[in-house]
């Protein structure tokens, strides 16, 4: 791993993507069909994540569910609006990855949210109440239509929430479609570490660092939040995994199961532990058994990893999407719904290089943060 020197600055339109998770190979294949020279700077390069150290990883561990509105709660407006918008753009976005790897990306085509207990069927009805409001679909179902949709769930299940607009993705073939349509659309890799974006020698930058966008730019309201996740391989004869995504609380824990082609995804802890990478024990305790009050059958699975990565989050859970400066764009700060907006923000980041806002993107600009937090000095300019 080189770090980035300096040199004289390309007047051409000439960009530099600073990360190589799912966000910034969205961008740079965008920008690269849009007629930028690409340039994507990441210290792990072209090759197969593995999750390890740079800026993928959070990528590499994610579930991969759309759901913004299984996800919303009265009093989140803007975030549930971005979502939505958000979802709308991943029709054109997955039709174009599997155009570029023949393979679909979608792995469930609908979110199943469940509740235990008296309390957690009260919040579904919030919740749908509070979608049907703001022009969005979400189908309650008793005990009875629950099982009759996954029966394999626990028999303890006593309502549920059904999002029939609601898919996934599976996050590590999106990242290897993102890569091969990055390489045919003509963007260079470089595995490098970027010390300082004043560095770089083209003449755009656009920011999409992860957790890390911070450590480049000091002060941008973006942080590292921890989540740790498990891969279950299903083995002969046990339980097959549900068809759909089946999200709940347990114990007032968020847990969700996603899907694969050889098993599960099980999600997510959450906690704010700067950029520690460790899988915990507690961790892997707390899913596991949240995990079998759910899907009892779950318990004859293989453990095929755990792993954690650090969420990029900001203060209001919208992402930093526009100009930092006359040079810098900002695509950072997608929290735990880094899979969902990123179809939305490859269409958006693109055009703000020549000055276009997409209106879908106005609640995300940086700008809704003070200026001090804007300059790379961290002081107002």
């Amino acid at each position: 791993m080189s770090a980035v020197s300096g040199g004289s600055r390309a007047s051409a339109r000439t960009l530099a993507v600073v990360g190589g998770g799912a966000v910034g190979l969205a961008v740079a294949w965008q920008a690269a069909e849009a007629g930028w020279t690409v340039t994507l700077y990441d210290p792990a390069g072209d090759g197969v994540a593995d999750g390890s150290p740079g800026t993928r990883a959070a990528s590499w561990v994610a579930g991969g569910m759309l759901a913004p509105l299984s996800e919303g709660w009265p009093g989140e407006e803007k975030v549930l609006a971005f979502g939505a918008a958000a979802l709308g753009h991943w029709r054109r976005f997955g039709a174009r990855l599997a155009e570029v790897t023949g393979e679909s990306p979608y792995v469930a085509a609908e979110t199943l949210t469940v509740a235990l207990d008296a309390a957690d069927a009260a919040d579904l009805r919030t919740v749908a109440d509070w979608i049907a409001g703001h022009g969005h679909d979400l189908r309650l179902l008793d005990r009875a239509g629950v099982r009759a949709l996954e029966p394999a769930l626990a028999r303890s299940v006593r309502a549920g929430l059904l999002a029939t607009a609601e898919p996934a993705i599976d996050n590590r073939r999106v990242l290897r479609a993102l890569r091969a349509a990055c390489r045919a659309a003509g963007v260079e890799f470089r595995a490098e570490e970027v010390a300082a974006l004043d560095d770089l020698p083209q003449a755009r930058v656009v920011l999409a660092a992860g957790a890390r966008s911070a450590l480049l730019w000091p002060g941008l309201p973006v942080r590292p939040v921890k989540g740790e996740i498990l891969r279950l391989r299903r083995r002969p004869g046990v339980t097959p995994p549900p068809e759909r995504v089946v999200r709940a609380r347990v114990h007032g824990r968020p847990l969700y199961l996603v899907p694969r082609a050889d098993g599960l995804v099980v999600g997510a802890t959450q906690y704010e532990a700067g950029f520690d990478a460790a899988v915990t024990v507690a961790g892997v305790r707390d899913l596991v058994a949240d995990a079998e009050a759910i899907l009892p059958g779950l318990g004859e699975y293989e453990l095929a990893e755990a792993a954690a990565g650090a969420r990029p989050g900001t203060p209001d859970n919208l992402p930093l999407l526009g100009p930092l400066d006359d040079r810098v764009v900002a695509a950072t700060g997608h929290g735990r719904n880094g899979m969902l907006t990123l179809a939305l923000t490859a269409a958006v980041v693109p055009p703000m290089l020549d000055g276009e806002i997409a209106p879908e993107a106005e609640s995300a600009s940086p700008q809704r943060f003070p200026a001090s937090q804007l300059s790379p000095a961290g002081v107002a300019r």
